[in-house]
């Protein structure tokens, strides 16, 4: 897949060789991440608020209540900043000023629009869903019409963006190599546990198979 042009505001300074700008590198991280953070300015104050998101080809999906302060904010056209971010390990070095973590991250930059037509309202808040459980959206009840007008929609077009990944062992000054401390990686993954019933779920309602062998794109069961 071709590579996203970096900008001089998504360009990777700090370890430049970290620094990823393919489409699929960035797309596979979004769709991995079960959060996103979106920052935003409301009158001169920043805010930096965590919630979920979906990719649909080349653009970011957001939602939430009409209420939402950061959605209302942002569909008047202010820039916005979103995040993600992907613990793989903790990086122990022989000295304080090495240690680091093995990550996967990505950014984009952009101005949202929101989205009023239904058709692709209801395919966003499809893909939210599924984003968060493949194939729930076709398990459950959809949005009513009710539900579809005081829920707000944001896209933003995946265009300036890039990601940075670090990855393998520490990397110690050299005449630390000789110190007899312990140094390396301490893996870390999110593991999913045994479903909980609702206490009142109805009769015959059985897991399904999509949450009772629940995996993210890109993990290793």
């Amino acid at each position: 897949m071709e590579n996203i042009q970096p900008t001089e505001r998504t360009k990777v300074v700090r370890h430049r060789e970290r620094g990823q700008y393919g489409r699929d590198t960035v797309n596979a991280i979004l769709d991995e991440a079960l959060i996103c953070h979106v920052g935003y300015t409301l009158e001169g104050q920043p805010y930096v608020v965590p919630t979920t998101h979906a990719r649909i080809g080349d653009r970011l999906y957001l939602h939430g209540a009409m209420a939402n302060r950061m959605l209302r904010t942002m569909k008047t056209g202010i820039p916005v900043c979103v995040t993600v971010t992907l613990l793989d390990g903790l990086v122990l070095a022989r000295s304080a000023m090495n240690h680091s973590m093995n990550y996967r991250s990505a950014f984009i930059l952009g101005i949202a629009r929101e989205v009023s037509e239904e058709k692709e309202k209801r395919a966003a808040l499809d893909a939210l869903v599924n984003h968060v459980v493949r194939g729930r959206a076709a398990e459950i009840r959809p949005p009513s019409p009710l539900e579809l007008r005081t829920t707000i929609v944001l896209c933003l077009q995946i265009a300036e963006a890039s990601a940075k990944v670090r990855e393998g062992p520490p990397i110690d000054d050299e005449e630390d190599y000789a110190l007899a401390f312990w140094a390396g990686v301490l893996p870390l993954t999110l593991v999913p546990g045994s479903p909980i019933e609702d206490p009142r779920l109805a009769a015959g309602a059985h897991v399904p198979e999509n949450i009772a062998a629940y995996a993210r794109p890109g993990w290793r069961r």
